[in-house]
């Protein structure tokens, strides 16, 4: 299966604590058995409308394989409860 995710990082962190925070989750992935086939840093853009009282944020885009749904469930998990990440999508791409 394969899954494209895109997650936004706080704009008001530290360079290298949005290194940590984008090497944990590919670590989360990897873990969990998922190929990261593709990954890209989008920068700092303007978001749409104000999440969390933030008007920005950084993007990363990865796209990954996995045999099962377990580092996508772990990611979303994580994700959901970790303050630096701001908003992140999950999307299921055809195989």
């Amino acid at each position: 299966m394969k899954y494209e995710i895109m997650y936004i990082v706080r704009p008001d962190l530290e360079e290298n604590v949005i290194k940590d925070v984008v090497k944990g989750f590919e670590k989360i992935l990897t873990d969990n058995k998922a190929k990261i086939t593709a990954s890209k840093e989008m920068g700092q853009r303007r978001l749409a409308y104000e999440i969390k009282k933030y008007t920005s944020g950084y993007y990363y885009v990865y796209q990954i394989e996995v045999k099962d749904n377990k580092a996508i469930q772990e990611f979303d998990r994580l994700a959901l409860i970790n303050e630096n990440i701001i908003r992140h999508l999950i999307i299921r791409l055809d195989d």
